[in-house]
């Protein structure tokens, strides 16, 4: 593959993978307003933020192994056609309820990008070059989350909150154009699994009985939800406990973002030099080091809010050298059915981030509890690592680490 074939396939799949956080976050802002407009709580609102993660997991559990089956292009723009019927319902929407569901099916809609955008990779790549065009891609899914926020509060000063899901549904229809006219089909009919739904419970439990495929997607899951607890407290923890303002906050937060967003373009150059497991393994050592001293600092207060920044960016930074190199890995061993790997891979990280985000509020919102949680994440997934992956079995995936092209 050119260099030419290359950017424009990460432009592609970059513009596939966005989609997934603009829909989750782009609404955020607006979320007092819908509360007041459908004369509903804000519990109820939040909740349809759950129900979009929970729209995420189950999709790619069911579009992954289609996509094994059909082929990728299909689900894909059959998913990013409900979403953007859901988007256009979500507009009109007369109360709470019906946006929940709405919002369920954009959720349903947006996993088929994400999973088809994975098995794309994993078709075309393996071991060091899967991981170098997936920390590309990392840079999409470190920026529109923080991006998403912005882009819909500039929406909001000349439109209301129905005005976010008609955007949401004018970005799906440019990515059908986009998708239909760039993506090739990169899994040909010779390669396809058959058997319905019988094969596809035994794809499951063949990548559930593999127990270094499964502790390499927990740790990827892990390093996730990290994330998400940060994503989730950092508001109250930064504007509330230390008082800074949302200007302030921005560039706290952005602070963190550029964390994550360098390491995941320094593990292309690393990975000139080593293979994906051994920086697997110092990222997370580095990730639960800073993640007891994070926790550390909150617990005590000493060094404030400068420390309390200091150490979540090593955090942030372990997590994103982390979270190309786990699936990777994790994927290197199932290319047979890479759609089914990728779509099991999507939920337990969408899962386990769904799970973390309401956990930091449930501790209290401050910074202890969402210290807690990410040095849980952290903590679990270098466990999860030795103990379950175990550093002799991680040793003998794809030792050379060489790139492998399908055509």
């Amino acid at each position: 593959m050119s260099t030419r074939q290359r950017l424009r396939l990460v432009l592609v799949l970059g513009s596939l993978i966005a989609i997934g956080p603009l829909t989750i976050d782009m609404y955020l802002p607006a979320l007092p307003a819908i509360t007041t407009d459908l004369h509903t709580t804000s519990a109820a609102v939040q909740l349809t933020l759950t129900g979009t993660l929970a729209g995420l997991a189950l999709g790619q559990l069911l579009i992954g192994p289609l996509s094994d089956a059909v082929g990728r292009r299909k689900p894909l723009l059959a998913g990013i056609g409900l979403h953007i019927v859901a988007s256009a319902l979500c507009a009109i929407a007369p109360d709470i309820g019906v946006v929940g569901v709405l919002r369920v099916l954009q959720g349903l809609g947006v996993a088929a990008s994400s999973v088809v955008a994975t098995a794309v990779v994993r078709d075309l790549f393996s071991g060091a070059a899967f991981a170098k065009l997936f920390s590309r891609l990392m840079l999409v899914m470190g920026v529109a989350p923080i991006l998403a926020p912005t882009l819909g509060s500039g929406l909001l000063r000349w439109s209301d909150w129905r005005g976010v899901f008609v955007a949401l549904a004018v970005f799906g229809v440019l990515l059908v154009v986009v998708a239909a006219v760039g993506l090739q089909e990169t899994l040909p009919p010779e390669r396809r699994r058959h058997g319905g739904v019988t094969a596809t419970v035994r794809d499951y439990a063949t990548l559930l009985r593999d127990r270094t495929f499964v502790g390499l997607v927990l740790v990827a899951g892990l390093a996730m939800a990290a994330l998400f607890a940060y994503v989730a407290g950092s508001s109250f923890v930064f504007q509330q406990q230390y008082g800074l303002d949302e200007q302030q906050f921005g560039l706290a937060f952005g602070a963190g973002a550029v964390g994550l967003i360098t390491a995941t373009q320094l593990n292309v150059r690393l990975l000139r030099r080593y293979p994906p497991q051994r920086i697997l393994v110092a990222a997370l050592g580095a990730g639960t080091v800073a993640g007891l001293v994070l926790l550390a600092v909150a617990a005590t207060g000493f060094g404030g809010l400068a420390a309390i920044l200091a150490s979540l960016w090593v955090v942030l930074a372990a997590a994103g050298l982390a979270m190309p190199n786990a699936p990777a890995l994790a994927l290197s061993r199932h290319g047979e059915a890479a759609g089914t790997a990728a779509a099991l891979l999507g939920a337990v990280q969408f899962g386990t981030g769904a799970l973390a985000a309401p956990l930091v509020g449930a501790l209290g919102t401050g910074s202890v509890a969402m210290a807690a949680v990410v040095a849980g994440g952290m903590v679990t997934a270098m466990a999860v690592l030795l103990a379950v992956v175990r550093p002799a079995r991680l040793a003998e995936i794809e030792p050379a680490a060489v790139a492998v092209a399908a055509h």
